[in-house]
C-alpha cells in the first residue's frame, strides 16, 4: 500500500505548490497559461520523444496491451455515446472520453508500478498505447473540433503533423522502430526539456484550482460524475473481466492490468483542455475527483488480487 500512498503524495505536494503560487500571484495573471503552453508545445513533446525513442516496442503485441486498449475503448465509447445523446459537443465529449479512460501512467503509474507491482516496466504497455495511438488521435479530433484544420481533405489528414504532441510521439516511435541511437549531444538537452513537462502540468493544475468553485457543481456535474464512474470503477472492472475471462490472465499478470486500469485520469488532459479552450472545468474536476476516488480503489485491488 506504501506505493499507492507515495505516488499520490508526490502529486499532491506539487499541485499544492501550484495552488500557493496561484494564491499569492507570484507568476502573475498569465502564469497558468504560460505553464500550459510550455508543457503542450515544448516540454511534453520532448518527454514523449525521449520516452518512446528508447522504448521496447515489442510490448505492443502483449496481452496486457490488448486488455488496456479494449478497456479504454469500452469506457471512452460509453462516454461518447452519452455525450452524443446529450449533445455535449465534439470537443467537450472528447475531453470527457479521455478523462474516462486515459490513465495517469507516467508520474503516478510509474511509482505505483515500482512500489505495488515491483517493476516499473509493467506500465509500459498502457504508456505506449496512450502515447502512440490515443494522444495523436485525440489531439487531432480536438484540432478538427475547433476548425483549426479546415479546408481540403488533404489538409485535414495532415492535422497530426501540425500538432506538437503528436509529432513528439510519432518521432519517438520512428526512432525506436528504426533502431537508431540518438547522439547524447541531441538527447541530453531534449531530455532536460522533457523533464519540465510533469512539474509544469501539475503546477498549472494547482494554479487552476486557485479561486475555483468546488467540484461536482454547475453544468459539468453530470459529465464529471459519468467520467469519474467510468474511470474509477468501469475501466478496472472491464479490464478484470477481459484479463481473467477472455485472456486467461492470473496472479501477478492479472494484478498488473487491473492496477494500471484503476489509475486516475492523467493531469496532462487538463493541459489539452486548456490549450484547446474546451471542457476545462470538466477535465479539472474529473482529474481531481478520480484521483481522490482511485486511492481506495487501488488499495482494494491490491488487497484482493495481490
Amino acid at each position: 500500500m506504501q506505493g499507492v500512498l507515495t505516488g499520490f503524495a508526490v502529486i499532491a505536494v506539487v499541485i499544492g505548490v501550484g495552488y500557493l503560487l496561484g494564491l499569492r500571484g507570484h507568476l502573475g495573471p498569465q502564469g497558468r497559461e504560460v505553464l500550459t503552453k510550455l508543457a503542450f508545445h515544448v516540454a511534453s513533446p520532448a518527454l514523449l520523444f525521449t520516452t518512446l525513442a528508447t522504448a521496447d516496442l515489442s510490448v505492443v503485441f502483449s496481452a496486457r496491451l490488448l486488455v488496456t486498449a479494449l478497456s479504454t475503448v469500452a469506457v471512452a465509447g460509453a462516454f461518447v455515446a452519452v455525450g452524443v445523446v446529450r449533445g455535449w459537443g465534439l470537443g467537450r465529449t472528447t475531453i470527457g472520453a479521455l478523462c474516462s479512460g486515459y490513465v495517469n501512467s507516467g508520474n503516478l503509474g510509474i511509482p505505483i508500478a515500482v512500489y505495488v507491482l515491483g517493476d516499473a516496466s509493467l506500465v509500459a504497455p498502457v504508456l505506449l498505447f496512450q502515447l502512440v495511438l490515443v494522444t495523436p488521435v485525440a489531439v487531432t479530433i480536438l484540432d478538427l473540433s475547433r476548425g483549426g484544420a479546415g479546408g481540403t481533405l488533404w489538409r485535414r489528414l495532415l492535422t497530426p503533423l501540425r500538432n506538437p504532441i503528436a509529432l513528439g510521439s510519432l518521432a519517438g516511435v520512428a526512432v525506436a522502430a528504426s533502431g537508431l541511437e540518438v547522439p547524447d549531444a541531441v538527447m541530453d538537452p531534449v531530455t532536460l526539456i522533457g523533464n519540465m513537462s510533469v512539474p509544469a502540468v501539475l503546477l498549472a493544475f494547482g494554479i487552476g484550482l486557485c479561486g475555483s468553485t468546488m467540484p461536482l457543481r454547475g453544468v459539468e456535474r453530470r459529465p464529471v460524475l459519468l467520467a469519474v464512474a467510468l474511470k474509477a470503477v468501469g475501466q478496472p472492472a472491464v479490464a478484470w473481466a477481459l484479463a481473467s475471462g477472455v485472456f486467461g490472465l492470473r496472479g501477478p499478470q492479472l494484478l498488473d492490468v487491473v492496477v494500471t486500469s484503476a489509475l486516475p485520469a492523467a493531469q496532462n488532459l487538463y493541459t489539452y483542455a486548456s490549450t484547446y479552450g474546451v471542457g476545462e472545468r470538466l477535465a479539472r474536476d474529473a482529474i481531481l475527483v478520480s484521483t481522490v476516488v482511485s486511492v481506495p480503489v487501488l488499495v482494494g485491488v491490491a488487497a484482493v488480487l495481490g
